[in-house]
């Protein structure tokens, strides 16, 4: 759907093709791109690999979804790059999506 559907499709298809950069990764099993996602954004592998510039806190957005581990680390890692963490009461750089979080 990610890399067929949605390039294509009529409501948004020129937006992705345009903007959006699919980059599944997997920790355990054979792929093409391996590795826990926090250490390939500190590795630079990640920006290497896509072709992009490093996250920048007055260029970039993030949003964070995942294990508790996840986003702990991932938080502590845009916090040391100078990204603000956001709330439903004031924007910043980066939020956490929490919903579906354990605690």
């Amino acid at each position: 759907m990610i890399t067929q559907d949605l390039p294509s499709g009529k409501l948004i298809g020129d937006l992705v093709r345009a903007q959006l950069v699919y980059y599944p990764t997997v920790i355990r099993d054979p792929f093409r791109n391996r590795g826990r996602i926090t250490d390939l954004i500190t590795s630079g592998k990640l920006f290497s690999d896509i072709g992009l510039p490093d996250l920048k806190s007055d260029l970039n957005r993030v949003m964070i979804c995942g294990s508790p581990a996840l986003l702990h680390d991932t938080r502590g890692l845009l916090i040391d790059r100078g990204f603000s963490e956001g709330n439903h009461g004031e924007p910043g750089d980066f939020v956490i999506e929490k919903a579906f979080a354990e605690r």
